[in-house]
């Protein structure tokens, strides 16, 4: 049998083995992660970045390569409003319709075209091999096809085509151009009683990279210890606070390796020095966090406490966050325990405390800037799942602080329905309780309202928005 003759090659390129780019792959995982476990960007990243280094090695995947991961990993979740509003208009079906691993693609890709530095050409081509790897090169073709139109305007031309006029829908309008969805832009300016300067300015304060603020844990470590490290400058209102400029790195400081001092944003601080100073009537010897994870809070109370002598009693419902209300307690010079236990259903008789803490669990509306996946995954309902359990904590906490002590209710949350409406209810029950004016107890920090509760806010104060309210009781209800 005669031999066939080998069919003709077709003209064009040779076949390339699509290349894999460490940093952009990493990010693709991590965007991955957060959408289909409902995993945490700041809890996913980490061991991805070190599992990075250890197979590419430090001289491959150095600290610029990390930096790059993160900034496209968090850019792209702040801004996934605003892109998935430009994808749409650059494609001929519904976005629902777009595979979540192609939409992820498209997203990096459109960040870096139009929310960093990265040359248009360097970031389609990168896209598009990244698509290759991790899609295919069927779909890298459409990768392709997309960016391509994305890349003939720039960010502000591609808002004014998307986004509906300010005039027309002020809410929808600000919701695309500043990547909130519009129950969440609805609510905060509620909060902020009004007028669009404001509301602009919280609006891309959440889309900002917060700055790694650490707290000193007093008769532990101090402020000059922590301002000896690189990149440290001070704190703006808390007296115990450090902050790291752009590259500083926690896990490098000394006394957060020791357990002296913690990360732990100035809001936070602020709220638990308030209750520290807080007058009282009579004596001043036990205090107690009844929602004490992950135990922030719970280390710089227990370390005020223990400068007076006090004991601190730390609560916590969940045991593995007691197991890290624990960690965080490690070493506290003063007396203090932490049991896993139920605010709602106290294990303490009523009246045991001179100070309480209740930081409710919420939505996390107020800590945007960290967890942006957090925005998207919140619903309004959500709200009506927190309402009764931090009404309950709040009336618990009455139980269990004396007469003449002092509440503190503490939330992540501008939302209304999680801090005034919570207050205003629980004291409609309680009438031996009135509030404190909180402001004198946060001196220094300025625009705080008329009071007598703190509404802090990232544009004006540089903190997570905390909402907190002071509360004496003066008599024991019937």
């Amino acid at each position: 049998m005669s031999e066939q003759p080998r069919r003709p090659r077709k003209p064009g390129k040779p076949y390339r083995r699509p290349q894999k780019d460490p940093v952009r792959l990493l990010a693709f995982e991590a965007l991955r992660a957060v959408d289909e476990r409902d995993a945490y960007a700041n809890l996913v990243l980490p061991p991805l970045l070190r599992r990075a280094r250890e197979k590419e090695g430090a001289e491959k995947f150095d600290a610029r390569d990390a930096a790059l991961a993160t900034e496209l990993v968090y850019g792209t979740l702040r801004r996934q409003g605003t892109y998935d509003a430009i994808i749409a208009d650059c494609v001929d079906r519904p976005l629902r319709e777009v595979d979540p691993p192609v939409l992820d693609v498209l997203s990096l890709g459109v960040h870096q075209l139009l929310g960093t530095r990265i040359p248009s050409h360097a970031a389609v081509s990168a896209s598009v091999e990244l698509a290759r790897v991790v899609l295919g090169d069927g779909r890298a073709k459409f990768v392709n096809a997309v960016l391509r139109k994305v890349a003939r305007d720039d960010l502000d031309g591609w808002l004014e085509r998307v986004a509906p006029p300010y005039d027309e829908d002020p809410e929808d309008h600000l919701a695309v151009v500043h990547s909130h969805p519009r129950w969440v832009v609805s609510a905060l300016w509620d909060s902020l009683g009004g007028g669009r300067a404001g509301i602009e300015d919280l609006l891309a304060a959440d889309n900002e990279r917060p700055e790694v603020t650490l707290v000193a844990r007093p008769g532990r470590a101090t402020t000059d210890e922590l301002l000896r490290e690189e990149a440290a400058v001070p704190g703006r209102w808390s007296p115990y606070a450090v902050r790291l400029s752009e590259g500083g790195e926690p896990g490098a400081v000394e006394a957060v390796r020791e357990n002296r001092a913690g990360v732990q944003d100035e809001g936070s601080q602020l709220v638990a020095l308030a209750l520290a100073n807080a007058p009282l009537d009579g004596p001043d010897r036990r205090w107690l966090d009844g929602c004490a994870g992950p135990g922030g809070k719970a280390a710089l109370l227990g370390a005020l406490a223990a400068e007076r002598g006090a004991f601190l009693l730390a609560s916590e419902k969940q045991p593995h966050r007691a197991g890290l209300v624990a960690k965080a307690l490690d070493g506290n010079p003063g007396p203090y325990q932490v049991i896993t236990a139920d605010g709602t259903r106290p294990a303490w008789r009523p009246g045991s405390f001179d100070r309480v803490l209740v930081d409710v669990p919420c939505t996390g509306l107020g800590a945007l800037r960290r967890r942006p996946e957090a925005r998207w995954r919140r619903r309004p309902e959500d709200l009506e799942g927190f309402a009764p359990l931090q009404r309950g904590l709040l009336r618990g906490a009455l139980d269990a602080v004396r007469v003449g002590g002092v509440v503190a209710y503490a939330t992540c949350s501008p939302h209304l329905a999680e801090t005034r409406a919570v207050v205003a209810d629980v004291l409609k029950q309680h009438p031996g309780a009135d509030l404190l004016d909180a402001r004198p107890l946060l001196p220094g920090v300025l625009a705080l309202g008329e009071g007598p509760d703190v509404q802090l806010w990232p544009h004006l104060h540089g903190t997570d928005a905390m909402y907190l309210a002071l509360i004496r009781k003066t008599a024991q209800d019937a």
